[in-house]
């Protein structure tokens, strides 16, 4: 590791002092009120009762702890999902090693897993595997919540097919058997490499004791048909029976300690140096309402190592940043929108640099704020499906990591709203059909409403579309994270088939 970046120190350009960057901080804090209320919502662990009774039982509740949570905004305000769809997922180091915990919530619908937690879990377990991540599981949960069958069993099963794939390929999974775990909720330690179960509380079977009752005419109390001395004495499920869940947790801290983690060294790591200018500045810097335009290079030296850039074709498609960096000491290629279009030349520069970093095995971050490429006879002329399917296929072809940070929507509500109304008033006259302006605008405008709320960061996070939303003020702090856990295998970009980079 080398002490520090040969790359350029930028200056920043801006005083911040000026009317408008007071303006835009100002604009800020509400946005972040609704932020961390939102946050409270998907924190909500079940009903009082549900809560109260948990903890008579002497199990514990979630508690705070320092790691970068994942999809913490699934099923956000939809009346089939519950808050965090009955998950609690992230990233954190066990015993110094990155790890990706997941913990069913007990106390809301007995952890059962609805719509939502089956796309979320899955989602985990994606990121976990081609992480190369252990994961460690707080098992509770009740199996499928049978209102919601028909939409949860398929996808379902994917999580035992993950698991066992996940085993196959020596990707370490820990179950940590906490409480009572039926069916579905059964199948996950048995397909985990470790199980811990708590004594006199963990237990795992298909069917609870009144399905069997009904099934076979059997009465037979939870603990003997399924508790941890039943697994740990006569089915061999259970590896290790733990007193109470400190003591689990404790014997999965000990079995994180015994793995044998396959890191790689990461080429051109640095000392980690902080940004000469304050992180708070981005409140300033970028205007709340996502319309105006901001610089995106001024945002920049707020997020990279000692605001130390080297850009790549600075002067040829300026609407394009792309450079090389450092974030919390980890080498990136960074490409960022400067402003909300991209011409045929940033579609041409961009998919060029994205190819090198391959060639450097450099990981990227994109910093999107674009609504698409640009249109009219001037970018078709210059060949704007040509350059922009060159993008498209420098991403699709890239295999160096990808780590995005979306700044806004693709495309505006106003802009939907337009195109819409010119196709239906175009289709109504092809038809030789009247129609009523009066109507169209009613119908406009509930397009537009709809296509405003579904743009929204809490619609797409809720619908699994993105991992997650949050502070601006934490970005670097959580680029680090990310490229931290994108760097443990090594980083390797495709081979020569990607092509010459050459513009």
């Amino acid at each position: 590791m080398t002490t520090g970046s040969s790359y350029p120190s930028i200056s920043a350009n801006l005083d911040l002092r000026g009317e408008q960057y007071q303006s835009n901080k100002e604009g800020w804090t509400p946005i972040l009120d609704k932020f961390e209320d939102a946050l409270k919502q998907v924190s909500v662990e079940g009903n009082d009762a549900s809560l109260l009774r948990h903890q008579r039982r002497g199990q514990l509740l979630h508690q705070d702890s320092p790691f970068l949570e994942v999809c913490a905004f699934a099923g956000y305000e939809n009346s089939e999902s519950t808050p965090g769809a009955n998950i609690i997922a992230g990233i954190g180091n066990v015993c110094g090693k990155p790890c990706f915990l997941l913990s069913h919530v007990p106390t809301s619908q007995g952890g059962a897993w609805n719509s939502m937690t089956v796309l979320k879990v899955n989602r985990c377990l994606e990121i976990a595997t081609e992480n190369d991540l252990p994961l460690i599981s707080l098992v509770q949960s009740a199996g499928v919540f049978l209102p919601q069958q028909r939409t949860v069993f398929h996808k379902g099963g994917q999580l035992f097919y993950d698991l066992a794939q996940r085993s196959a390929a020596g990707k370490p999974s820990c179950a940590i058997v906490f409480g009572s775990s039926t069916a579905g909720g059964a199948y996950h330690p048995a397909l985990s490499d470790y199980t811990i179960f708590v004594e006199n509380q963990g237990q795992a079977f298909l069917g609870g004791p009144p399905l069997v009752k009904m099934a076979t005419g059997e009465v037979i109390e939870a603990e003997e048909l399924g508790g941890a001395k039943v697994h740990a004495t006569m089915t061999g499920l259970a590896d290790q029976i733990a007193t109470d869940e400190f003591d689990a947790i404790q014997k999965s801290r000990e079995w994180v300690a015994s793995l044998q983690m396959r890191t790689q060294p990461t080429l051109g790591l640095i000392e980690p140096a902080a940004p000469r200018y304050p992180v708070e500045d981005l409140l300033s810097l970028v205007n709340p309402d996502i319309r105006k335009p901001f610089d995106m290079s001024e945002v920049l030296l707020r997020l990279v190592d000692d605001s130390r850039l080297s850009t790549f074709k600075p002067k040829y498609g300026p609407n394009i940043i792309t450079a090389w960096a450092h974030i919390m000491g980890h080498p990136v290629g960074i490409v960022a929108n400067q402003i909300s279009v991209i011409n045929p030349t940033e579609a041409a520069k961009a998919a060029a640099f994205i190819r090198i970093c391959n060639q450097q095995n450099t990981p990227i971050v994109f910093l999107h704020n674009v609504t698409g490429f640009m249109v009219g006879a001037k970018a078709e002329h210059a060949g704007i499906i040509k350059m922009g399917a060159q993008l498209v296929s420098a991403v699709s072809c890239s295999k160096v990591p990808h780590i995005s940070i979306i700044l806004r929507s693709v495309l505006r509500s106003r802009q939907l709203r337009d195109v819409r109304e010119a196709i239906q008033a175009q289709s109504a006259q092809s038809k030789g059909k009247a129609l009523s302006p009066e109507k169209l605008q009613k119908q406009i405008q509930t397009f537009r409403d709809t296509a405003q709320r579904d743009a929204e960061s809490y619609s797409t996070s809720s619908s699994l579309i993105d991992d997650g939303i949050i502070d601006p003020r934490d970005t670097r702090d959580v680029l680090g994270i990310c490229l931290e856990v994108v760097s443990l295998q090594g980083v390797r970009g495709a081979e020569s088939h990607m092509g010459l980079a050459r513009i």
